[in-house]
């Protein structure tokens, strides 16, 4: 299983890429992949095709009217560990013997 975080938008579009990210996101929750949005990208977890897959199904959507694309990607590999998700941030909630804000 993997953890992939991944950001992706258009170069020279304008400002404000809030509709390219809404149809990522579309194609993410659409996808069955467990995922969790946060302000700076979108986390993906599951087996290594089906997490590149939707990467790129939001890439070739992407592409289809944005000549220039940015992408960064982090990819944590753990075999045999599912549900890390949410049990990595509990693992840190443990240690602070409190809740954090997510």
């Amino acid at each position: 299983m993997v953890l992939l975080e991944f950001s992706m938008s258009p170069l020279g579009k304008s400002e404000s890429v809030g509709k390219y990210v809404a149809r990522s996101l579309d194609i993410v929750d659409k996808s069955g992949v467990a995922y969790r949005l946060n302000p700076m990208g979108t986390v993906l977890e599951g087996e290594w095709h089906d997490v590149m897959a939707v990467v790129e199904q939001c890439y070739a959507r992407m592409k289809k009217d944005c000549n220039r694309i940015s992408c960064s990607i982090k990819i944590d590999y753990r075999k045999g560990h599912s549900g890390r998700l949410s049990s990595k941030v509990q693992s840190v909630e443990r240690r602070l013997k409190r809740s954090v804000r997510t």
